[in-house]
């Protein structure tokens, strides 16, 4: 089966976060038909607005969709709730997408348990998903990938994996590089800060710097100031590095300065800001709006 493109085909999205409500709103624009569901009630109104129908159980959404999209948090949320209501609720013949960012190893299960799975996890912020920006990592059978044809197209770029778990480690082999990089640009700001360099000449140094790449560009200014808007939090960040290492530690290899940059997210969310964008990391070393003495270990 391929999903019918526009208005005929039918689509659930589960998990109402800020990329939940992206992904919805790129597709509602595209003309799906879309039911959405969110653990906590009251985050789905700016994509009813638009013309979503908010379900109020899994159940009630997954009813009729050609396909599931689940964007949850974590490996805990996504197997509580692929393994629970989806599992007995999905039809026969839908294709269930989980576009979250988790284990290989949960990515394998699922495509173990359903039939037509295909991971699609997503190199891009809510505002690149919305715009037709944002890269999709597609992972699974090929012909559960090529049904989602249609879909796919309206969501943006495609970049194809022949496994869900060879997305999902192409996901966390971007991220781990980005959440790195975070951290760096936070340390040589601390360091030109140090050495008594103003914001000013800082970004006439680092800004348009060709060092930076396009994504540690975006955050330029929150980690200089304080004021970047809030999507891939700090704890999202210690989580998707964990993952990260963890890819690497099964196959024997350690990574000593990635488990120092989950350390640092780590911290960042212990001390208040866990529900900051990752760029927050930057307060650890006295940058932005808190303002602490500058770390002496990891």
């Amino acid at each position: 089966m391929t999903l019918p493109r526009g208005p005929q085909g039918t689509v659930a999205v589960l998990g109402m976060g800020r990329m939940g409500q992206a992904v919805a709103e790129r597709l509602l624009r595209g003309g799906h038909r879309l039911s959405v569901w969110n653990r906590s009630p009251g985050k789905a109104a700016s994509v009813m607005a638009i013309g979503a129908q908010e379900a109020q159980t899994v159940a009630d959404a997954v009813d009729g969709a050609d396909v599931v999209i689940t964007m949850l948090s974590d490996d805990e949320a996504v197997r509580a709730v692929a393994f629970g209501e989806v599992r007995g609720a999905v039809a026969p013949g839908a294709v269930y997408v989980d576009s979250s960012t988790v284990s290989p190893e949960l990515s394998a299960e699922l495509a173990a348990v359903f039939p037509r799975f295909v991971a699609l996890p997503i190199i891009g912020g809510p505002a690149a998903v919305r715009a037709g920006k944002a890269v999709f990592l597609a992972g699974g059978d090929s012909a559960a990938v090529d049904s989602l044809g249609p879909l796919l197209t309206d969501l943006g770029s495609v970049r194809r994996y022949a496994t869900a778990p060879l997305a999902l480690a192409a996901k966390l082999t971007n991220n781990l590089l980005l959440l790195a990089e975070v951290v760096a640009l936070a340390e040589a700001v601390a360091v030109g800060r140090s050495g008594g360099l103003s914001d000013e000449e800082l970004r006439a140094l680092l800004e348009d710097n060709p060092l930076l790449p396009s994504g540690l560009r975006n955050r330029f200014e929150g980690i200089l100031t304080g004021t970047q808007e809030g999507w891939w939090t700090t704890v999202l960040g210690a989580k998707d590095a964990g993952l990260a290492i963890g890819i690497a530690e099964a196959a024997g290899v350690r990574l000593p300065v990635s488990e120092v940059v989950r350390r640092r997210y780590d911290r960042a969310a212990a001390s208040g800001h866990h529900d900051a964008d990752i760029a927050e990391v930057s307060a650890l070393y006295g940058l932005g709006h808190s303002r602490e003495p500058v770390p002496r270990g990891p």
